[in-house]
């Protein structure tokens, strides 16, 4: 995949995938399939938080020599938002435009930049699909791991409430 297609595979994911998840019912949306299992509503909560912290991330990874960025704790950002209370058509719609923005942000980024390897990086910490230490990285790589990662979180819906998988 080129810039373009995953950034447009953002894109067009999220602009399919929104107006489905605006017309589940509530009682689908908060069903924890679970104990200590998120339910759709967090998940998307879950993905507004990846998207403002890898959106950080990659405006930062412009500005600087290596790929290294604090990580979050993401169970406790979803609960102390309290997602599983908000509303939800304000947060699927936060999810939507973030993501829109972030593919812009992609999109937007220099080939220089977004292909340089970056010797020093905590991906083994912070991304999806992790890369040990010592191998390098670059940003393109990021980026198209936070892609994979929404893909990921989206099946995981897709199993509580379906309808949305395959995006394509």
């Amino acid at each position: 995949m080129t810039p373009i297609d995953y950034a447009e595979d953002l894109r067009s994911t999220v602009t399919r995938v929104a107006p489905y998840l605006s017309g589940v019912p509530v009682a689908a949306i908060t069903r924890k399939p679970a104990p200590g299992k998120w339910s759709t509503k967090e998940i998307i909560g879950h993905l507004v938080d990846s998207a403002a912290n890898n959106h950080a991330r990659f405006v930062r990874a412009q500005l600087q020599d290596d790929l290294i960025f604090p990580g979050y704790a993401q169970v406790e950002w979803v609960e102390a938002q309290r997602y599983q209370e908000a509303p939800w058509p304000d947060l699927a719609a936060l999810w939507r435009e973030y993501n829109l923005h972030i593919a812009h942000v992609i999109e937007s980024m220099p080939d220089e930049v977004r292909l340089r390897v970056r010797p020093r990086h905590n991906l083994h910490e912070i991304a999806w699909q992790t890369l040990p230490p010592g191998v390098p990285a670059t940003l393109d790589y990021f980026m198209r791991d936070y892609v994979a990662h929404l893909h990921h979180h989206l099946r995981q819906i897709d199993a509580l409430i379906g309808g949305i998988y395959p995006t394509r």
